[in-house]
This record gives structure tokens, sequence and C-alpha cells, in this order.
């Protein structure tokens, strides 16, 4: 199986990279999450951790907001992915939009977001969504799928459509701060374009290509 990618516009070339990251990603990803893009969930990434030993684990996760400071997503802070980042806050991500060739990869560290922040996001999720917050006790062992149901329709009981749900404490938001960030863009040939920032202090960044 070989696939040839192409550029549909020239490429990506240092003469046209913004001084800051975040100015870059917010073109890119605006274009995979317009309509009638072919990238079905332009907001999912595979976020990467290793625990205190190095052992490494990667799962896909949803973004929610992201802004100059960095990406965040949302999670229990009971799952592995979140005792990871407690023992070792590295983290790597990575944005697979293969239908439009296209990958960003980010380094940095994780740190969580304040309550206001989490309390805040998690008012905006769907009643549901904010009921299996509270119902899934995550990365644990479950001894079958009607022990997670029962839990969901507890919850369904004591809290109803209209209620307000209370913010779980062992649930919220990390924060990754990057270090790098790359963007990677299909050419022909393998000879794909790799543009990569590198934080330089005071809020500054230098940029280099980097070999395919």
């Amino acid at each position: 199986m070989r696939e040839q990618y192409r550029s549909h516009d020239g490429g990506l070339l240092e003469a046209d990279l913004p001084a800051h990251p975040m100015e870059q990603f917010t073109r890119w990803f605006k274009q995979a999450a317009a309509p009638g893009s072919p990238c079905a969930e332009p907001n999912a990434m595979v976020v990467s951790t290793a625990d205190a030993e190095g052992r490494p684990g990667s799962r896909t996760v949803l973004l929610k907001s992201y802004d100059d400071e960095g990406f965040v997503f949302y999670t229990n802070y009971g799952s592995r992915k979140a005792r990871d980042l407690a023992a070792n806050p590295h983290v790597a991500l990575l944005f697979p939009w293969h239908p439009m060739s296209r990958q960003v990869l980010v380094t940095g560290t994780a740190a969580r977001t304040s309550r206001e922040e989490t309390a805040a996001y998690f008012r905006s999720r769907p009643h549901g969504s904010q009921l299996g917050a509270w119902a899934s006790a995550q990365s644990s062992v479950l001894s079958g799928r009607d022990e997670l149901d029962a839990s969901y329709a507890e919850l369904a009981r004591r809290y109803p459509p209209g209620s307000a749900v209370p913010v779980p404490p062992h649930w919220g938001g990390f924060r990754v701060t990057p270090q790098t960030v790359e963007f990677w863009q299909g050419r022909e040939n393998r000879l794909h374009d790799r543009l990569r920032y590198t934080a330089a202090g005071a809020g500054t960044w230098r940029t280099e290509r980097l070999a395919p």
C-alpha cells in the first residue's frame, strides 16, 4: 500500500509562516474544520505520555480549546494519561489530518487547568456527557458493560434532564504548553515539507526546515 501525497496549494514554505505557531495552527485548523473538509473530526488528536519509568502510552482525545498559551483537553484525573502526566509532565500531541496530507506534531509540558476553567467547560457539555464524567472511573477495570450502564442509569435518576450536575472533583482539564510545533505537509516522492517552530524564550520562536 502506497499513497502518493500531493499538496494542492503549493506546499508549505518558510515565507508562508507567521511569527507564532498558534497563528499557523489556526490557519490549518480552520481549513480542516471548514464545511466540506475531508477531515471527519479535525479536533481529534493523539496524546502520547510516558510514566515515571518511561513506558509510553497513546490515545485519541478531543481538543476542546486552544490559544497562544497552548492546547486544552479534558479527562478523568484518575485515568492512565493523567497519572502519567502527574509523574512526568512531558507530552506529545499529533493532529493526523491525513485526508489533507497534513499533520501537526507538538511536544511540550502539561499542567492542570484551573477549577474555574474546568467548571466553565463542564457546564457547556451536554447533559449526558456530564453524567458520563461521573459514571466512568476511567482506566479502571470493570466487571462488564452492565456495571457501567448501571452507574449511568443511577446518575440519570439522580440528575434528570434540566437539573444541575456538579463538576466532578476527579475530572478536569490539561493545558499543553508547546515547546515545539511542527507542521508537516505531504509532497510527491516523499519529499514532504516539515517546518518546525521551537520556543526561543520571551515569547519568541525560531523556525527551521527538517528533512523529510
